[in-house]
């Protein structure tokens, strides 16, 4: 028998999370001109996470934007086992973000948006609270600066 998938399967590095897509329409002189913006999220679940915007004129192009520019801009989120290292609240623009450390066990307590960045970063153990706007890009954007000012317990001694 021919077996179609003689090729090895290629495992994906990054899992990729479409979390926002906005359909986009302008005013021209020949009518309306509609695009599409996409925000994404890429993570390898295994500390490093980033996101990014994409804008074209069809969704699928607008994702592979968003996701180039996602890898290109990763930050490494430091892990205590499953958890994160300490609490952290952050307020970026309208929008505040409160991530606490939790037991083992009790999974990720989170809303949709934060809740793809932090499962993107491999943290599998986490309460967090979105305070203020209920804008998905704001809550991602400001989640991803909580996870920046994470440090973990070795760097704190120092």
């Amino acid at each position: 028998m021919n077996n179609l998938n003689t090729e090895p399967k290629i495992e994906k590095e990054f899992e990729e999370k479409v979390v926002q897509v906005n359909r986009v329409s302008k005013k021209t002189k020949g009518g309306n001109k509609i695009g599409f913006s996409v925000l994404v999220v890429v993570g390898n679940k295994k500390g490093e996470v980033g996101v990014g915007l994409g804008k074209a004129g069809d969704v699928s192009s607008a994702i592979s934007k968003a996701v180039d520019y996602a890898k290109k801009h990763l930050i490494r989120v430091p892990l205590k086992g499953t958890t994160i290292p300490h609490d952290v609240r952050v307020k970026r623009g309208a929008a505040e973000v409160l991530l606490k450390p939790a037991p083992v066990g009790s999974g990720v307590i989170a809303g949709g948006a934060i809740r793809s960045v932090v499962e993107a970063a491999g943290i599998r153990d986490v309460s967090s609270k979105v305070l203020g706007t209920r804008n998905q890009a704001s809550n991602v954007y400001a989640c991803m600066e909580a996870l920046k000012k994470l440090r973990s317990t070795k760097e704190a001694v120092k």
